[in-house]
């Protein structure tokens, strides 16, 4: 019974932060790259970063990069994306996957909406 569960999504006003958790169970965290994605209304799904099993790499997409961090603590089966800097830009839901060494989402979470609005 594979399982990622994301929250702390909401609402926040620009130039705000938030940070988005995802737990994980059944399978072994540890030994999986994960990542985040979002998607935006009437938008196509977007990769936003991720990060080795390990934790010692991190990616992104230029849209984010120096605003996000992606970081995990392996001890809690638990993935971390620390925002900062929103934008309205920034709106929608986000999602945490599970990825392959090829760098495919191959398990995914329901997502969690976060709005960036005055």
């Amino acid at each position: 019974q594979l399982q990622l569960v994301e929250s702390g999504g909401g609402l926040v006003q620009p130039g705000g932060s938030l940070r988005l958790s995802c737990a994980a169970s059944g399978f072994t965290f540890r030994i999986n790259a994960m990542a985040w994605y979002r998607q935006a209304p009437g938008k196509a799904r977007e990769w936003v970063g991720q990060i080795t099993a390990g934790g010692g790499m991190t990616l992104y997409a230029d849209s984010v990069k120096g605003r996000f961090t992606i970081s995990r603590d392996n001890t809690k089966n638990t993935l971390y994306l620390q925002m900062s800097s929103l934008l309205p830009e920034d709106t929608a839901v986000y999602y945490c996957a599970r990825i392959t060494r090829s760098g495919e989402g191959n398990f995914w979470g329901q997502g969690t909406q976060v709005t960036v609005s005055s």
